[in-house]
């Protein structure tokens, strides 16, 4: 089969691999017809994530096909169209029965991390059962591929840590896919104000038409004298960092309310410094999160229910054959005016 494969920091080559095999007894093997990149793949070829080794089949999100399922597999069967969840969770373990299933101990975020990925035409899915979910008939799949990671890391890691409730003020730093995210599943709950903060014209204009009150461009206007004029001078109640760069949360500090929540999203290879100094006595919270796809039921009612439409976020699409100029699009957003690419098989 052919496969998206890392070799380290800066190198990724097209391959031909072997089948994946069945190995545990909760094992299924799925054909892929959709997938995507994230931005944690980037992350990957930076050599921000050293769990990823050389010789691995990135991509942790797709639609697909159940091939194969091995023996311990009852709920479902080859044919099967199914969503892969970009967390593997046994639903069993500690971790699991607290509802951290990012934290499973024998899963978690292991596709394309620590076991081979989705950016091939097949791929093995251990904890099929509880990692897996039956897509339902006559809905847009390309839309169903946002729902393997970015839609509930937006959700779950942005709105839910960063408590945004009705009539809350809300500032999103990144107008990136995932603060695009955290952008759509916010308005679930209402709040007054959604104020965008990013360097490309071309994200904030996206942002605009997705819902957000008010758009702060960092290269014409500071975003903290914005923030707070915005907010008659008292900062929002949820930062949201949806970029994964020092300066971004250290930016998040600055905005947030006495008694706010600043809700870390982004993925970061690098440490940020923490104001101690001007936040000691203000009574904020600090949230951490890898997505623990706690939410992805309720995202796919949502979505096939017509309430959100991830596949707004889908500004281009290639064949498999062309996922190396894929990756160079996406890795170029800003020139290119990416947000998602759409991978087809």
């Amino acid at each position: 089969m052919k496969a998206l494969v890392y070799h380290g920091p800066g190198r990724i080559t097209v391959e031909t691999r072997p089948m994946p095999q069945l190995q545990d007894a909760g094992d299924a093997i799925v054909r892929l017809t959709k997938t995507t990149i994230c931005g944690t793949d980037l992350h990957i070829i930076k050599g921000d994530v050293p769990s990823c080794t050389s010789g691995r089949i990135l991509g942790h999100e797709g639609v697909g096909v159940i091939h194969e399922v091995a023996n311990g597999v009852s709920t479902l069967k080859p044919g099967d169209r199914v969503l892969i969840s970009c967390i593997s969770s046994c639903r069993q373990c500690h971790y699991c029965r607290r509802g951290m299933y990012s934290h499973c101990q024998t899963g978690g975020w292991i596709l394309g991390n620590r076991i081979d990925g989705t950016q091939a035409e097949y791929v093995r899915i251990p904890h099929a059962q509880t990692s897996l979910y039956r897509l339902p008939e006559g809905h847009d799949e390309a839309a169903l591929v946002m729902l393997s990671d970015i839609l509930p890391t937006g959700f779950e890691c942005g709105v839910l840590n960063g408590k945004v409730e009705p009539g809350s003020t809300v500032a999103i730093v990144g107008s990136g896919p995932i603060g695009l995210a955290a952008l759509l599943t916010a308005q679930f709950y209402s709040p007054a104000q959604i104020i965008m903060i990013d360097l490309d014209a071309n994200r904030l204009e996206c942002a605009k038409r997705f819902g957000a009150t008010a758009c702060v461009d960092s290269r014409v206007s500071d975003p903290r004298e914005s923030v707070m004029e915005l907010t008659d001078g008292v900062g929002v109640d949820c930062a949201i960092e949806a970029v994964g760069v020092p300066a971004t949360f250290e930016l998040c500090q600055q905005l947030v309310a006495p008694g706010g929540t600043i809700a870390n999203v982004g993925v970061h290879g690098a440490p940020a410094s923490l104001f101690l100094d001007k936040l000691w006595d203000r009574n904020v919270t600090i949230t951490t999160r890898l997505v623990d796809t706690v939410s992805t039921p309720m995202l796919l009612k949502t979505v096939c229910a017509g309430r959100v439409d991830p596949g707004r976020l889908i500004t281009h699409r290639f064949a498999f054959e062309d996922v190396l100029e894929a990756y160079e699009t996406f890795s170029q957003a800003s020139s290119t005016q990416t947000l998602k690419v759409l991978i087809e098989m």
